[in-house]
């Protein structure tokens, strides 16, 4: 029995690191720029073994997605365990901030991979990409919702579009300073939100 479970062991492992590098070539090299060889490399694993867990580049973008989706769901995971709705939200902005850095350099995870795969025809890949945006679009509508704030899903809309806006700006300009500004805008932007007839009080 031992013995069986080894293999089995070995193979999730690896399929596990073709998973993540998937995930972070695709993010800094682009769809087209990426090679099979180029995920293999970074998963530290024989170019031979990609092709057995992965038949084709579209199934290692799948794989990129369900990463990033995994990311997700770990991070507003995270942020759940605060007790307050609005500092949630407010540790979402930071954390998008605390990732200006590589957002400078490749963009948006997410955001990048879903304007790539949007190009192609079968208009399959590009729907799985949005379901990843819409699973944070959910989140943050939810958020807004608990603060008894009036068109919730609005919000969520206006919060994400700030980010996509601010790190592709950061991305094409090099500019970190542009996503430590803009939200700082966002935190400002959340602390003033009020839900009709309930105003905040001062300090809160």
């Amino acid at each position: 029995m031992t013995d069986s479970v080894k293999p089995r062991g070995r193979a999730s492992d690896k399929r596990r690191r073709l998973t993540a590098a998937a995930a972070q070539v695709l993010h800094q090299q682009g769809v087209e720029r990426t090679t099979l060889a180029d995920i293999a490399r970074v998963a530290d694993v024989p170019v031979g073994n990609v092709y057995y867990y992965f038949k084709t580049k579209d199934e290692l973008v799948r794989a990129a997605l369900s990463e990033h989706s995994a990311h997700l769901d770990e991070l507003t995971g995270g942020l759940d365990e605060l007790p307050d709705p609005r500092d949630r939200l407010k540790a979402l902005v930071e954390a998008w901030v605390g990732r200006r850095e590589t957002a400078v350099r490749y963009g948006c995870p997410t955001g990048t991979l879903a304007v790539e795969v949007d190009k192609r025809a079968d208009g399959i890949l590009d729907a799985e990409a949005g379901a990843v945006i819409r699973r944070l679009l959910d989140w943050a509508g939810h958020q807004f919702r608990a603060l008894g704030l009036p068109d919730p899903d609005g919000l969520a809309v206006t919060l994400v579009a700030g980010y996509q806006g601010m790190s592709l700006l950061a991305n094409a300009l090099r500019e970190p300073e542009i996503m430590t500004r803009e939200g700082a805008r966002l935190l400002g932007w959340l602390d003033a939100l009020e839900a009709p007839g309930n105003p905040r009080g001062p300090g809160e």
